[in-house]
């Protein structure tokens, strides 16, 4: 009975893993043994060439105005996705107050919801087009709006400044994404018993501590989860950069990334070998930002 149990569990995981091990595991292996290559990625002919490629990224400057650029992106687009995505799903489900009701959403929340998830349906390239045609300083809606409110002396070059091109990019990762996680969390928010609320209610409590104590705390599985996933999105970047930038890495490699920088070393130099050693290292910082975030959020499991 014993041998019939794990044999079943054998055989029913052994396609699954099999699967997993030829199309995720070995492309990761395959990736550091053409790290440590002189690989053109065109040509079966290569050497060995050892830790050469590591080193030749730890002296490359553009490899650290990518890595500074997508540490920027991974501090800041998660938390501003997600505090964003939090205030809209508690204000469209626990944050207004109606005749009737205890505890509702603001008047409209239904149409809110469906307002904040329509950048889902767009690609991500074409939401790139749009606001790289928002931004263009010559004809571009947001100019043009500073125009018409007689600010004509003020006309960023939005993408075209080293300054501001990389807080531009941003700005679509947001607005493309924040949607997502409104919808996310109002689900999440949908679970919890709204007895908590009404009695936080008759103690006095307004929104903020309702927030902070009631919704965040029993929400934290959830947001743990969605910060690895928008930490991960940070440290590509790769459609909106490629798409909306000016040049490669954009001006003075502002809005260089690492997926970028992977892309051109492989596909336009010609150079696999240096290319899968950058892949690897973008593997390990996002293994490195994945564990922090799971270690540092790690707390008490709340349950109701």
């Amino acid at each position: 009975m014993r041998h019939g149990k794990y044999g079943f569990i054998v055989g029913f995981l052994s396609l699954p893993l099999a699967i997993y091990a030829v199309f995720v595991i070995s492309p990761f292996v395959q990736a550091i043994y053409y790290s440590f290559t002189n690989w053109s990625g065109l040509s079966s002919d290569l050497q060995m060439v050892g830790f050469d490629n590591y080193r030749k990224l730890l002296d490359d400057d553009v490899f650290w105005h990518a890595l500074r650029n997508n540490l920027v992106l991974l501090l800041v687009l998660p938390l501003v996705t997600l505090g964003m995505g939090l205030f809209f799903a508690f204000m469209l489900n626990v944050g207004g107050r109606r005749k009737g009701a205890v505890v509702s959403g603001v008047r409209g929340s239904s149409l809110y919801k469906v307002v904040y998830f329509f950048p889902q349906v767009l690609s991500i390239a074409i939401v790139a087009l749009i606001f790289q045609f928002a931004y263009n300083p010559n004809s571009g809606a947001l100019n043009s709006f500073l125009s018409g409110i007689g600010l004509d002396s003020v006309q960023p070059n939005w993408l075209g400044d080293p300054s501001l091109a990389l807080w531009c990019v941003m700005a679509v990762m947001v607005w493309s994404n924040v949607g997502f996680y409104v919808v996310l969390f109002s689900a999440a928010m949908s679970t919890i018993p709204r007895d908590f609320y009404e009695a936080a209610l008759l103690d006095g409590a307004n929104r903020f501590t309702t927030f902070f104590r009631i919704t965040l705390p029993l929400l934290w599985d959830t947001v743990q989860t969605g910060w690895v996933y928008m930490g991960i999105l940070a440290l590509d970047a790769f459609a909106v950069v490629q798409i909306m930038t000016v040049g490669p890495g954009g001006p003075d490699y502002s809005t260089e990334v690492l997926t970028w920088f992977v892309y051109t070393k492989g596909i336009r130099d010609g150079q696999a070998g240096y290319a899968t050693a950058l892949g690897v290292a973008l593997l390990i910082v996002t293994m490195i930002f994945a564990t922090v975030v799971m270690r540092l959020g790690r707390r008490e499991r709340l349950e109701f």
